[in-house]
């Protein structure tokens, strides 16, 4: 307990003994306890019985001055570098290092060599650069230790962020694709609407007022979106039919038509030509077949039809050699929109029953008017001005041509057209602009009316499809008390009737003058017209025979099987002797046979089950 209150007293008289002593070497004046104080304090130290607890006195320089400093020999080395810092007026925990008057270093702990005044220590600050460059390192450490721990609470906020934006996006994605659903279904349901207003076309002018203007407002429909119709590569074998007049219309798909349509652009070098947008062009042809209606005859496929035989008229006449790249882009366009938006009912009707085509155009080639204004309409439309690229004062020349050549086939102007061209024909000079002008006319309206110029299965089903559309004309007129064409009386007409006339006196003499300009048309064109005349008068033989034997002795069941079997191909031969029937229709069978190229045996095992449904309807 003794040592241990000697050592509390000996650290406490370490300050005592430092004021005390060194009190009085210092020039600047030291606070000092009182000399009882000391004594008292003195005479604890040196009552102790050992010789050990005797004090160190050292001698420092100072900035130059001597400073006494004396400590227990039981003092921490810790204790003496704070009372050194402490008498050489350096910071406490100050790192300092005590040197000789050689410069040597002297450790500094309480068995410290003494020293004189002549040989003085001295103490001066330790340089930090080693504990600094580990302090440093420390701090860099304890940074990157707190950068990691940041970063960490960082990506948890990173994830938690990530996690939310993704459920969102997840939520986004979901209502989007519930979005082009939606969008998808009333794609679908604009679609069926279209078409069911389209197939009501032909009756939207069913109403008490002979002034219906809601066309007023109709509004085209081209396509906006990048045209999505396959693209079909177009054999060899294909392309060269395309040129020719046998080429067979029914096979083709809407979309095989479009292709087919887009490759006569390409191939005629229009698209280059003009400098047109190949996505323009499918665009264009896209919202043409979209303002066609689906009427039994004036539809998409009869505008293709059309059109194929003008790019056929284009090889087979060669007239690249002969107009310019504007007369063929002029002929191709008009024979795409000269049926544009055709209601299925004609002019006679129109201006009959007063329509709005009728009213708005004053009676004057009203279906044909509003052809060329639904084609300019569809041409506004820059996604669809397949002539965006072509001059001003260029395209109002291509205009003007578009507009007369699809004027030019309303039938009502038929006999005025084909006299102006009789009178160039002989003398026709290419470099005339009117001559060429009257060329282009009588070209579209021989394209209008070619169907007889194809194969008879080509073209005998376009007759069934007029004969309809005739039909459906004539009992809306009789329904509406208007005069009724006998040509369209389905009480009147038949087939055979129907065509002899329009053929011996309309397509034969307009063909034969175009024949006089291009004679290689003769076999190619000519002649089939030739041959579908005389088919049809031999079909109109054996109708007049049927009905003569009908009111003579109405012929059994089988043959009149036998003979519907016979009116749809010229072929067809009627067995020699049938062994029924009247003289008079027997005779008229075997004046048919005599003009057929062979002989077709067939079995009179005919049943009254066979439908006579086309037999009514020939003789109705």
């Amino acid at each position: 307990m003794q040592s241990v209150v000697a050592c509390y007293l000996y650290r406490k008289k370490i300050f005592f003994f430092y004021v005390f002593f060194a009190g009085p070497e210092k020039e600047v004046a030291i606070d000092c306890v009182s000399t009882a104080k000391a004594s008292s304090i003195s005479e604890v130290i040196m009552g102790s019985s050992s010789s050990s607890y005797a004090p160190k006195t050292i001698y420092l320089d100072v900035d130059g001055k001597v400073q006494r400093v004396i400590f227990s020999r039981h003092c921490s080395p810790c204790d003496i570098k704070e009372l050194l810092c402490s008498s050489s007026n350096i910071a406490r925990n100050t790192a300092i290092l005590l040197i000789d008057s050689e410069g040597a270093l002297v450790s500094i702990d309480p068995s410290m060599p003494a020293n004189t005044p002549n040989n003085l220590y001295k103490v001066m600050p330790h340089s930090a650069n080693q504990g600094g460059e580990k302090e440093d390192m420390f701090q860099n450490v304890l940074s990157q230790v707190a950068e990691q721990f940041s970063r960490a609470f960082r990506i948890n906020e990173l994830k938690t962020e990530v996690t939310n934006r993704l459920a969102m996006l997840e939520k986004r994605v979901e209502l989007e694709g519930l979005k082009v659903v939606e969008i998808e279904k009333c794609k679908n349901d604009l679609k069926k609407l279209r078409d069911e207003m389209t197939s009501r076309g032909g009756v939207r002018m069913n109403c008490n007022c002979k002034y219906n203007f809601s066309d007023d407002g109709k509004k085209l429909s081209p396509r906006r979106d990048v045209p999505s119709y396959p693209k079909y590569t177009l054999s060899q074998e294909t392309i060269e039919t395309l040129k020719k007049p046998t080429f067979d219309v029914w096979h083709w798909e809407h979309n095989e038509m479009l292709s087919c349509l887009e490759y006569m652009y390409h191939d005629l070098g229009l698209v280059k030509e003009f400098n047109m947008n190949p996505i323009t062009l499918k665009r264009w042809l896209l919202a043409i077949q979209e303002n066609y209606r689906d009427n039994p005859f004036h539809n998409f496929r009869h505008c293709f039809c059309v059109s194929q035989m003008m790019y056929g008229m284009i090889h087979l006449c060669n007239l690249q050699e002969r107009l310019t790249m504007t007369d063929m882009c002029i002929l191709m366009t008009a024979a795409v929109c000269h049926d544009l938006d055709h209601p299925g009912y004609n002019n006679t009707y129109q201006i009959n029953a007063r329509t709005e085509l009728a009213v708005r155009y004053n009676d004057i080639s009203p279906l044909e008017n509003h052809h060329c204004a639904v084609a300019f309409q569809i041409l506004s439309m820059p996604e669809c001005n397949i002539f965006a690229n072509v001059e001003p004062d260029s395209f109002k020349q291509i205009r003007q041509a578009i507009i007369t050549l699809i004027l030019a086939t309303d039938m009502a102007r038929h006999g005025e057209i084909l006299d102006s061209f009789k009178q160039k024909v002989d003398s026709f000079d290419f470099t005339n602009e009117e001559h060429v002008k009257c060329l282009k006319m009588v070209l579209i309206k021989c394209c209008d009316i070619s169907n007889e110029v194809r194969p008879t299965e080509v073209a005998e089903p376009w007759v069934d499809c007029l004969l309809e559309e005739y039909f459906m004309q004539s009992d809306r007129e009789k329904t509406e008390g208007l005069p009724v064409a006998p040509f369209m009386d389905r009480d009147k007409v038949t087939k055979p009737t129907a065509q002899i006339g329009f053929i011996k006196f309309v397509l034969i003499p307009m063909f034969e003058n175009v024949m006089k300009l291009f004679p290689q048309i003769e076999e190619i064109m000519v002649q089939p017209l030739r041959d579908s005349r005389d088919h049809y008068e031999e079909l109109k033989q054996i109708d007049d025979a049927m009905s003569e034997g009908s009111q003579a002795d109405p012929a059994p069941s089988f043959l009149k099987t036998e003979v519907l079997n016979c009116l749809g191909s010229p072929s067809t031969q009627f067995p020699k002797e049938s062994g029924v029937g009247p003289p008079s229709l027997c005779g008229n069978i075997k004046n048919v046979q005599k003009r057929q190229s062979s002989v077709v045996k067939k079995a009179v095992k005919m049943t009254d089950s066979v439908n006579f449904a086309g037999l009514i309807f020939l003789h109705r």
